[in-house]
Formats: C-alpha cells, sequence, structure tokens
C-alpha cells in the first residue's frame, strides 16, 4: 500500500512559505492506519525494543499502536507541567525559538533498547532531543522511526550514526 496517497499538503500552515504534511487522512483510513502500524512494529520487533518512545502530541497517535503492536512498552515524551511524577527532560532549539521535552525519571534503566518514534522528521530536533532523553537514563536508542522523512531539511543528518526507518520520503518541497 502506498501510503503517500493518505499525506494530503497544507500550504501555508502554520505559517505563509510552510507546506505542512498532515497524516489525517491515514488516521481515518482503517487499513492505511493498520499498514502504518504493522510496518513501524516490525521495524521495532527486528530491533528487539522494550519501549517505544514517542513525542507529544501526533507522535503519541500511533506510538502506543506500534508499541502494543510490538510487544513493548510505551513511553510518552511530554512538555513541561504535563507528567505528575519527577521528571528527567531535555531542552532543544527549534526554528522558532526552544522547547523541552520530559518522561518519568524512572521509565528507563540501564540496558533497555528503546525505539525513538515521531509521526515526521524535519531537521531532526525532536527525534535527536528524546534520543538524548533516552541515553541519559543509560538506556539505548536503538533506532529511530518515522511515518514522513523531509529529507530536504537534513535531519537524518543531525541523527548520524542511528538507524532510522521512514515510510515515506520526501526528496523535495
Amino acid at each position: 500500500m502506498d501510503l503517500r496517497g493518505f499525506i494530503r499538503d497544507i500550504p501555508d500552515f502554520p505559517k505563509p512559505g510552510i507546506v505542512f504534511k498532515d497524516i489525517t487522512p491515514l488516521f481515518l483510513d482503517a487499513r492505511a492506519l493498520e499498514h502504518a502500524v504493522a510496518l513501524l512494529a516490525r521495524y521495532a520487533e527486528e530491533l528487539e525494543v522494550h519501549y517505544v518512545v514517542s513525542a507529544e502530541a501526533r507522535g503519541f497517535v500511533l506510538g502506543g499502536a506500534i508499541a502494543a503492536e510490538a510487544g513493548a512498552g510505551f513511553i510518552p515524551a511530554r512538555k513541561p507541567g504535563k507528567l505528575p511524577a519527577e521528571t528527567s527532560s531535555v531542552n532543544y532549539a527549534l526554528e522558532y525559538g526552544v522547547d523541552a521535552l520530559h518522561v518519568h525519571a524512572d521509565t528507563l534503566s540501564g540496558g533497555a533498547r528503546v525505539l525513538v518514534h515521531d509521526d515526521l522528521l524535519a531537521t531532526g530536533g525532536t527525534a535527536s532531543a528524546m534520543c538524548e532523553l533516552v541515553e541519559q537514563a543509560g538506556a539505548e536508542a536503538a533506532g529511530c522511526a518515522f511515518v514522513i522523512e523531509l529529507a530536504f531539511l537534513g535531519g537524518r543528518e543531525r541523527l548520524a550514526g542511528r538507524d532510522v526507518r521512514s515510510l515515506v520520503v520526501y526528496e523535495e518541497e
């Protein structure tokens, strides 16, 4: 199944000049959704991961499903102030400022193998931050998985040395 047909372009969102890749049509089609989850779960199984960590908010949509399908646990990486227990955090740069991701401090332990998942790989800032969170805890970021990769933004280079899998790759704008 070609998942590219389930991704629509939204011009000038969230600001002029940006073409947003919207995966809502993929979420709306049960077969496409199941196919995307199955492909990413198979990748997680190949890596023999113990956990899938996904960033708030769109990463959550598939992250938990991938983890369940792969027989792994799920760890939400959330914005500041959203988790009730003690957290570990990392700050990272965005095109328009700085953000942070937090995970519960007791979620990862040394030696755990983790799949880092997000819906989209653009500049690699969010994925790199999640990898840093995983590694700060003494766990291993075994691989990074995405539905969409905007290759022209160079995010894969920011994840150099890591295994990266993307279901749909856009080579140019």
